[in-house]
C-alpha cells in the first residue's frame, strides 16, 4: 500500500536566478518502509521532505497522502490532516521546555482531543518502548540528546501517524545514542510496521535503511533497495 506518492514534484525558489529545489520528482514510498533520502548540501532532500510533510509549498506537481493531495489543501484543513497523519522528528528535537517527557508526547493528543485515560497509557506505553520509563517525569534539560531524541520519536508517534519523517535525526547525537535511536526506529518499523523516511548525510542511517534514494541537482538519480 502507497503512503506517500509525488508526481512530477517541483519546487523554484524565485529569486534574481531562480533557484530549481526539486526538478519533476516522481517517488512511491510503501508501507512499512525504512527509507533514507540522501545526497549533498542543496540537493534537495530536505525540500523534497518538508513538502511531503506539508511545511512547505511546491511551485506545481502533487503530493498524495492518503487518498488525498496536500498540495491543493487550503491551509486549515493541511494543519489539521498533517496532525493527524504525519509525525515528524526533527534534528534540534523541538520539544517544550517547561513540559516533562510524558506532557510532551501527550501534546499531540489532547490537540487531537483524546481522552485523558487513553492520553496518559499511550504516552507511557510509548516512552517504556523507547527505553524511558524512568525519564517519564522529566523535563527536556534534564535529559541527555539522546533521550531527549527518543521523547520526540515517541511523540511523533503518539497520533498513530500514516508515516513518520526524521529529518538528521542523529545529526546532534553521539554513536552510541545514535545505535540506540535507529535500533529503536528500526524495532517500531518491524514490530509496528510504522513507515519511516529519513533526510539524513549521517552513514550510520544509511546503513540501516532499506531503501536508498539519493538527490542531485533536485533530481532523483538512483533508488536502491536492500
Amino acid at each position: 500500500m502507497n503512503v506517500i506518492e509525488t508526481k512530477s514534484l517541483s519546487k523554484v525558489y524565485p529569486g534574481a536566478i531562480d533557484v530549481v529545489a526539486l526538478n519533476e520528482v516522481d517517488l512511491v514510498i510503501e508501507k512499512g518502509e525504512f527509507t533514507a533520502i540522501v545526497g549533498p548540501s542543496g540537493s534537495g532532500k530536505t525540500t523534497l521532505l518538508n513538502i511531503i510533510g506539508g511545511l512547505d509549498s511546491a511551485s506545481s506537481g502533487s503530493v498524495i497522502v492518503a487518498g488525498e493531495d496536500i498540495c491543493t489543501m487550503k491551509e486549515n484543513k493541511l494543519i489539521n490532516f498533517r496532525l493527524h497523519n504525519i509525525g515528524f522528528v526533527f534534528q534540534a528535537y523541538n520539544l517544550i521546555p517547561v513540559l516533562t517527557a510524558k506532557e510532551n508526547v501527550e501534546f499531540i493528543m489532547m490537540m487531537q482531543k483524546w481522552d485523558k485515560q487513553k492520553r496518559e497509557e499511550r504516552s507511557t506505553s510509548l516512552l517504556k518502548s523507547v527505553g524511558l520509563a524512568e525519564q517519564i517525569d522529566k523535563r527536556p534539560m534534564q535529559m541527555s540528546g539522546g533521550q531527549q531524541q527518543r521523547v520526540a520519536v515517541a511523540r511523533a508517534l503518539a497520533s498513530k501517524p500514516q508515516f513518520v519523517l526524521a529529518d538528521e535525526p542523529t545529526a546532534n547525537l553521539d554513536s552510541k545514542s545514535t545505535k540506540n535511536l535507529l535500533d529503536i526506529m528500526a524495532r517500531l518499523n518491524k514490530e509496528e510496521e510504522t513507515t519511516f523516511v529519513f533526510s539524513t548525510h549521517d552513514q550510520r542511517v544509511i546503513d540501516r535503511a532499506r531503501r536508498v534514494i539519493t538527490l542531485e541537482d533536485g533530481q532523483i538519480v538512483s533508488d536502491e533497495r536492500r
